[in-house]
C-alpha cells in the first residue's frame, strides 16, 4: 500500500497540507479503535490494556466477548487529496478516563460520536461534552453485523440530538465507509465555522 510522505517539505512546490484534528468518541466497545485503525495511512497508535477481574464489573457491560481496552488514546492519521491531513484521536470509552478528554480535544475542529443502538445510553456522556464544548460533531451509528436496532430517527431522538447534527450509519471495520464519516463531519464543521456568530 502506498503512503503519502510524512515529510512536510513539498516536492511540488505547491501549498502545504493542511493538519486537522478530528476526535473519535463514543462508550465502551462501541468501535473506536476500529474506526481509527480502519482509515488510518500510518500504523495506529493504541493504547490497548487486558481487562482485568477488577474490571469486571464497570469495563465488560454489554460486551462480554472484549478482552482489551483503550486506557489512553488511539491515534492514526489519512491524507485527504494533497491539502489536508486528519489526525485522528479516538478517546478510552469508559468514564473513569473521562478526565482526559480536554486534553484530546484541545485543537480539534469536530467529532465523531459512534453510537451502539444496543447500548445507547452509553454515548450520552460524548453527546453532552461536545455540546456543552460547542465542538461540531456527527452522530455516526455503528453497524455491528450489517444492522442497527434503531432507526436513525428513532436514535436522534433518543439522545436529543439537534436537526442540525448529522446523523448517519457507518461501518468502523470499512475504509470507505470511516471516510464517508469523516468527509460529513468535515463539512460540518467548515459549515459550522462559516455560519455567522
Amino acid at each position: 500500500m502506498a503512503f503519502k510522505r510524512s515529510d512536510p517539505t513539498r516536492e511540488t512546490g505547491g501549498a502545504m497540507p493542511i493538519p486537522v484534528k478530528i476526535v473519535v468518541a463514543g462508550g465502551y466497545a462501541v468501535g473506536k479503535t476500529t474506526f481509527v485503525g480502519s482509515i488510518s495511512e500510518i500504523e495506529p497508535l493504541t493504547t490497548e490494556a487486558s481487562l482485568t477481574s477488577h474490571s469486571a464489573g464497570v469495563d465488560i457491560a454489554g460486551a462480554a466477548s472484549k478482552t482489551t481496552t483503550t486506557v489512553a488514546m488511539d491515534f492514526g492519521r489519512i491524507g485527504l487529496g494533497d491539502d489536508l491531513i486528519l489526525y485522528l484521536f479516538g478517546t478510552p470509552g469508559q468514564d473513569r478516563f473521562h478526565f482526559m478528554w480536554d486534553d484530546l480535544v484541545r485543537g480539534a475542529i469536530g467529532a465523531v460520536v459512534l453510537v451502539d443502538t444496543s447500548r445507547l445510553e452509553d454515548c450520552f456522556a460524548a453527546v453532552d461534552y461536545f455540546e456543552s464544548a460547542g465542538l461540531p460533531f456527527v452522530v455516526a451509528v455503528n453497524a455491528f453485523f450489517g444492522r442497527i436496532h434503531h432507526s436513525l430517527e428513532d436514535v436522534r431522538e433518543a439522545l436529543a440530538i439537534p436537526a442540525g447534527v448529522p446523523m448517519m450509519v457507518t461501518d468502523a471495520r470499512d475504509r470507505a465507509s470511516t471516510k464517508a464519516t469523516l468527509l460529513e463531519l468535515a463539512q460540518h464543521a467548515l459549515a459550522n465555522a462559516n455560519a455567522p456568530s
